[in-house]
């Protein structure tokens, strides 16, 4: 860590910014569970929640040394997972991370890490066991969050005589492309292993002959609702301090978003005939995606450019896995892969050299070295994400299988793995003493309503 003195305004606004980044896993837990069916409902926002648990106490105990510490070896892969093991002489105040105190800066950098986990649990939802999706957590943010964390987020550290005391990871220092705060390491990894994911669990009983349609369209708004506002942290947070930086992030990250949302709803209406809430809720995350990036790199025209492409080729690409026949359950692949990808990529055009990152895209004269450099990047993540992935979904497939029984997908999810309901819509259902009374009147009405089913339950 550097020796540099710690600013009050800058440790606050981090502070702050960890929060409303740790405030947007629960905003995603409401984002998908209100996507699946009722049935699912509850399995599919612990998911999240669980990603939240596992994820936490790794970073403490090493996914930070192996994420921020310094690279083991010359090939700038991983940091050494002992440096900073559970976080040991952090807690000095000479321990500083630029002008903030260091535990402020693992704070947030620990809900960067939960989040990039918890995208992936979209893909397979409906049908994965629960037990398997938690070794999987641990697994995966060990072999491939952590590291590829590294490659993009890690930056040389130097004394003041200008010699490495902390080398950092390749992508970030050898080919420098740019991922202000997370376009690759986070969307792109997330979108990739979700398909290698998909992939091995299958698809669900019904995909594409069954109408499997989100169950509470409000809640899916709410929490895009909660992402939104807790991106700002995510975004312009990781200026790392109350600065111009943030400022230039916090405008590109508005502008962006509600040009995703105008795009997705345009292509909505000329290719199904009606713009939808789902559309707009769907826009606004490719929108926070694609501009994550380039949130420091690009002018407000640059993000709006951005967000109404990623709006329209995120729209476009939810549609793929019926034509191709994988089964994303929650288009984790259409909004996360391909908006991290076009984010990424787009950096290498708009780029402009008046933004904070001082660099030129190919429409501003830079010509095309950055668009090679984030070309690079982009897809090196993407290969390694969905390799080593694929490779972890087929082990934890062989040693504890990944499907619940056919008979549990079919009555419901939550029920077999947790023995709970998202809703209880029965109206004598946990009344016992109710239907006691009623009975003993000689009344049949509530033996008859406990052994038919209501309409709601059916629909569940």
């Amino acid at each position: 860590m550097l020796d540099m003195e710690i600013d009050t305004g800058d440790t606050a606004w981090v502070l702050v910014s960890a929060a409303l980044v740790l405030l947007m896993t629960p905003g995603l837990a409401l984002f998908y569970g209100g996507m699946v069916r009722s049935k699912s409902v509850l399995n599919m926002m612990l998911m999240s929640f669980a990603s939240l648990g596992v994820i936490g106490v790794l970073w403490v105990l090493f996914g930070y040394s192996m994420t921020f510490g310094s690279s083991v070896g010359n090939a700038r892969i991983v940091g050494n997972p002992l440096e900073y093991l559970g976080l040991e002489g952090l807690m000095s105040p000479d321990a500083v991370a630029g002008t903030v105190p260091a535990l402020a800066f693992v704070s947030f950098q620990a809900v960067f890490a939960i989040i990039a986990v918890a995208l992936i649990s979209g893909a397979i939802a409906d049908r994965a066991k629960f037990g398997t999706w938690i070794v999987f957590t641990v697994v995966w943010a060990t072999l491939v969050y952590f590291p590829v964390a590294h490659w993009v987020f890690a930056f040389d550290a130097t004394d003041d005589a200008g010699a490495v005391t902390t080398y950092g990871g390749w992508i970030a220092n050898s080919v420098q492309a740019l991922d202000f705060a997370g376009g690759t390491a986070i969307h792109i990894n997330a979108g990739a292993a979700a398909l290698a994911l998909a992939l091995v669990v299958g698809k669900r009983i019904g995909f594409a002959k069954e109408p499997m349609r989100p169950h509470n369209l409000p809640l899916v708004m709410l929490g895009a609702g909660l992402l939104w506002f807790g991106w700002f942290g995510f975004n312009a947070g990781s200026a790392l301090g109350a600065n111009t930086l943030a400022s230039v992030a916090f405008v590109n990250t508005i502008v962006a978003t509600s040009a995703a949302i105008l795009g997705w709803l345009l292509l909505e209406r000329l290719r199904d005939g009606h713009p939808t809430s789902l559309g707009a809720a769907s826009g606004v995350v490719a929108g926070l995606v694609a501009i994550t990036p380039a949130a420091n790199s690009v002018s407000p025209v640059g993000a709006l450019v951005i967000g109404l492409v990623a709006g329209v080729a995120c729209a476009a690409a939810v549609g793929l896995k019926y034509r191709f026949g994988y089964d994303d359950s929650l288009d984790v692949v259409g909004v996360h892969l391909v908006g991290g990808l076009v984010g990424t990529l787009l950096i290498g055009f708009l780029a402009h050299p008046q933004s904070p990152a001082e660099v030129a895209g190919l429409f501003y004269g830079g010509g095309f070295d950055q668009l090679g450099r984030q070309a690079i990047g982009a897809f090196a993540v993407l290969v390694y994400s969905f390799v080593v992935t694929l490779l972890i979904a087929l082990l934890l497939k062989a040693v504890m299988g990944w499907r619940v029984p056919a008979e549990a997908e079919s009555d419901g999810i939550d029920g077999d793995q947790h023995a709970e309901s998202g809703y209880d819509l029965h109206p004598l259902r946990g009344g016992s003493g109710m239907i006691a009374t009623a009975t003993a009147a000689g009344s049949t009405r509530a033996t008859s309503a406990e052994a038919a089913p209501t309409k709601s339950e059916e629909l569940a």
